[in-house]
Formats: C-alpha cells, sequence, structure tokens
C-alpha cells in the first residue's frame, strides 16, 4: 500500500482511499482530497514535513501524518 507520504517530489498520483476515522477524516475530505483525486507533489520543506501539493487548483500544506492516511496509486 503507497501512501501519500511516499510520493517523491514531481510526482502526480490519484487518490484511491481515505484511512481515518472522525474528525481526522473528515478534515482531509475538506481540504479537497477525496477518492479520485488528482494530487501533485509540488514541493517539500528542507525538514520533510509538511508537503506542499496542488490540488484541484490550489496550493495545500499537508503534515506528513495526515499524508499518512491517504492511500494513493
Amino acid at each position: 500500500m503507497k501512501t501519500l507520504k511516499d510520493v517523491k517530489v514531481g510526482e502526480t498520483v490519484t487518490a484511491v482511499k481515505l484511512h481515518g476515522v472522525g474528525a481526522i477524516k473528515r478534515r482531509i475530505m475538506d481540504m479537497g482530497i477525496t477518492k479520485g483525486t488528482r494530487i501533485y507533489v509540488r514541493k517539500m520543506a528542507p525538514l520533510g514535513d509538511p508537503m506542499e501539493l496542488h490540488v484541484r487548483g490550489y496550493a495545500l500544506s499537508i503534515r506528513k501524518a495526515d499524508a499518512e492516511m491517504v492511500e494513493v496509486e
């Protein structure tokens, strides 16, 4: 299982499944990451956290702990 945390800078992936429950899952969905969404990893912070994504036409910064809950292909 590959998660968003494992994706390298410059790659584009598709969200397959969201793990997590309750408020955490809702927050990820509210940011625009839902099943079938195309996600481009734009850049990574110098220490690796957070990562900047391009989702649905806007830039989004997400922590690696949250990125680990998004299964991608």
